[in-house]
């Protein structure tokens, strides 16, 4: 049963309940029509996002891949990894009406009753690889972040179509499948930024060798300015692809440091940026970059990130073709599964994972 209104959430063990153990999510939290926020979810004054630290008509790189083999095509993508950690694609080759139809399913899997929804929670989903929940880590949270999710690993087209909702099963895979060869070009012209000319089924498996879809949902909130939809952090992925829709949120850390450049929706883009795995990889030579979203006081946000990793049993560090060239590292060889305990062991702190894997 839902607290009332004239006392919602002072307790905690209450909001928990509400929230993660029913199952109804910050979904749940804002249908109750709240007036404010609950303090569980209010951030401390830093994590906040300050208005005057967003960069007016700031952007980040928007690259047309109509015709990727074009050597200034490639160039673009290169520097934008290097400069920007992030940059938006648009003629790519996934179709538009795929990319609508896994929003779609988005919202139709978040409409689903709270009980449904709650069977794919950790404490009852029948595997690891099929995950409803809330927020990043609420066990590791001061300040919880508004935001639910559903995160689906990809293992294979079998478990898939056993495991994951069924509202939302097809949408996703088409997603995946279609945006693998995005993902393939997209890798081959970082590689050969890199003099790596050749990608073999070894170095595939290394960068692309295990794939996860998270569908976000970011419901409006009462009092926006006081929490985040997520905190800001970089990726672990080698690389994100992310399908954002037109309501917008997202901010990337800009160039000084204390500049945040919000990445406007365009219909029918995606949104590549560099993850923590691919910036290890490259010897910093490619940036994984911090972003974080804000809350909307209006309106609900969705967004479709895949996140493109190595395999959790792979030994990540600076490819060899690097150090042939005479590149002294600066990143040691960290076994990939380590790397994302370590990053899932806290709550979001910007960059400084990536410290866990320097020399």
């Amino acid at each position: 049963m839902a607290p009332t209104l004239a006392d919602p959430f002072n307790d905690s063990s209450a909001l928990i309940n509400f929230v993660i153990n029913q199952g109804n999510g910050v979904k749940g939290l804002s249908e109750l029509g709240l007036k404010a926020l609950p303090k569980q979810y209010i951030q401390p004054l830093e994590e906040r996002m300050c208005m005057n630290s967003i960069v007016p008509q700031g952007s980040i790189p928007i690259i047309d891949m109509s015709n990727w083999e074009d050597p200034n095509v490639a160039k673009s993508i290169c520097d934008a990894a290097s400069a920007w950690g992030f940059f938006q694609i648009v003629n790519h080759d996934v179709p538009v009406e795929v990319l609508e139809n896994v929003k779609d399913a988005t919202y139709n899997f978040f409409r689903l009753p709270a009980e449904v929804k709650n069977k794919y929670s950790k404490e009852h989903s029948s595997s690891n690889n099929v995950r409803f929940g809330t927020s990043f880590t609420p066990q590791a949270e001061k300040s919880l972040e508004w935001k639910d999710y559903l995160s689906l690993f990809y293992v294979s087209e079998e478990e898939a179509s056993a495991l994951w909702p069924p509202v939302c099963r097809q949408q996703v895979l088409d997603y995946m499948k279609k945006s693998e060869l995005v993902i393939k070009q997209l890798l081959q012209v970082l590689m050969k930024g890199l003099n790596v000319n050749e990608i073999d089924a070894a170095k595939e498996s290394l960068l692309m060798g295990s794939m996860r879809t998270n569908l976000n949902y970011y419901p409006k909130c009462p009092n926006p300015e006081l929490t985040v939809g997520v905190g800001r952090h970089s990726d672990v992925s080698t690389l994100t692809i992310l399908l954002q829709d037109e309501i917008g949120g997202l901010f990337v850390r800009g160039n000084k440091g204390d500049d945040w450049i919000h990445v406007p929706p365009i219909k029918g883009s995606l949104v590549i940026n560099v993850g923590d795995a691919l910036q290890i990889m490259s010897n910093g030579r490619y940036r994984s970059v911090e972003h974080r979203v804000v809350a909307n006081g209006s309106k609900n946000r969705i967004s479709v990130p895949i996140f493109v990793n190595p395999r959790p049993a792979d030994m990540i560090g600076p490819l060899p073709e690097l150090a042939t060239n005479g590149e002294k590292p600066i990143y040691k060889q960290v076994l990939y599964s380590d790397y994302v305990k370590h990053f899932f062991r806290k709550a979001h702190d910007g960059k400084k994972t990536v410290e866990f894997a320097e020399l």
